[in-house]
C-alpha cells in the first residue's frame, strides 16, 4: 500500500483572468496531520475543493487515497469526509438526528447505535436530543466533526475548523483532531492561525501567492530562520516569526 494519502504535482486553478494556483506540489502521509497554512485568499479552500472534488483543477494531477480527482471522484468521495468553515449541520434537528441521518445516507448498519457512539465520544450526549439551533458554536463545530466521521473514513478534510470559536472550544477540537490522528485517521487540515499549525501539525505547507514556498515538519522549518544573535541564550523562533520571515525572503526576491 503506497504511504501517501494525498499527491499533488503541478497544480494550477484560475477565476476568469486571475491565477489562484500556479503549480503547487505537496504530499500527505497516511495517519498524518497535514497543515496548509497561509493568509486569507491565498488559495487553501480552493486546494480543498479540488481535492474533495467540488472544484475542478485547470492543470497539474491530484490522487487521493489512490484515486485520481479528475477520473474517478466518485471513488475519492466515498473514501473522504469534509468540514467546512462553516458547520453543515441542519438546526431544525436534534444533534441525534443529525447523526442518523448521515449514518442512513452512509447505509450503516444500526444508524442509532453509530450516532450513540460518536455523540458520546464528542461530549455531545447530554444534548443530544436538543435541536441544534439551542447549540453554541463550539458544540456545532464538535457535531460538524462528528458527522464527517460516520463511517470511520480514512481521511478527512478539515477547512479552518476553529474559525470564530473561543479558546475553550479550539482546545476541544485540538484535541479531537489529535484523536483522529492517533487513531490513523489521516488529518488535512487548512488554518490561517499559526498557532493551531504549530500544536497540531505534523508537517506544514506556506502557500504564499499560489505556490508552496515552504514545507516540512516545524523543525525543519525552523532551520529555515535567519539564525539569532544574542549573547547568552538562543531563542528559538514561534512559527509565526518563521512565517513572516519566509514571506519577507519570497518578496525580496
Amino acid at each position: 500500500m503506497q504511504n501517501q494519502a494525498i499527491q499533488v504535482k503541478g497544480l494550477q486553478k484560475s477565476y476568469k483572468n486571475l491565477e489562484v494556483l500556479k503549480g503547487v506540489d505537496f504530499e500527505v502521509e497516511r495517519g498524518s496531520i497535514f497543515a496548509l497554512l497561509g493568509s486569507n485568499g491565498t488559495g487553501k479552500t480552493t486546494i480543498v475543493k479540488i481535492l474533495t472534488t467540488l472544484l475542478k483543477q485547470d492543470g497539474g494531477s491530484v490522487v487521493v487515497n489512490g484515486f485520481d480527482v479528475a477520473s474517478k471522484p466518485n471513488s475519492v468521495r466515498q473514501s473522504i469526509s469534509l468540514t467546512g468553515q462553516f458547520a453543515a449541520v441542519d438546526e431544525i434537528l436534534t444533534g441525534r438526528e443529525n447523526m442518523i441521518m448521515i449514518a442512513r445516507l452512509r447505509h450503516l448498519k444500526n444508524p442509532r447505535q453509530v450516532a450513540d457512539d460518536l455523540l458520546n465520544h464528542f461530549g455531545l450526549t447530554d444534548a443530544a436530543d436538543r435541536r441544534v439551533s439551542t447549540y453554541s458554536g463550539g458544540m456545532r463545530r464538535r457535531l460538524d466533526i462528528a458527522l464527517s466521521l460516520v463511517g470511520k473514513t480514512q481521511l478527512i478534510f478539515l477547512d479552518e475548523p476553529t474559525t470564530g470559536l473561543d479558546p475553550e472550544a479550539r482546545l476541544a477540537v485540538w484535541k479531537m483532531v489529535e484523536e483522529l490522528a492517533n487513531s490513523g485517521t489521516t488529518v488535512f487540515l487548512t488554518t490561517q492561525y499559526l498557532d493551531e499549525a504549530e500544536q497540531l501539525a505534523d508537517r506544514i505547507a506556506i502557500l504564499h501567492e499560489g505556490k508552496i514556498i515552504a514545507n516540512g515538519t516545524l523543525a525543519e522549518l525552523k532551520e529555515l530562520f535567519p539564525p539569532a544573535k544574542v549573547e547568552y541564550v538562543e531563542k528559538q523562533p514561534s512559527l509565526e516569526e518563521i512565517f513572516l520571515a519566509i514571506i519577507s525572503q519570497k518578496k525580496e526576491k
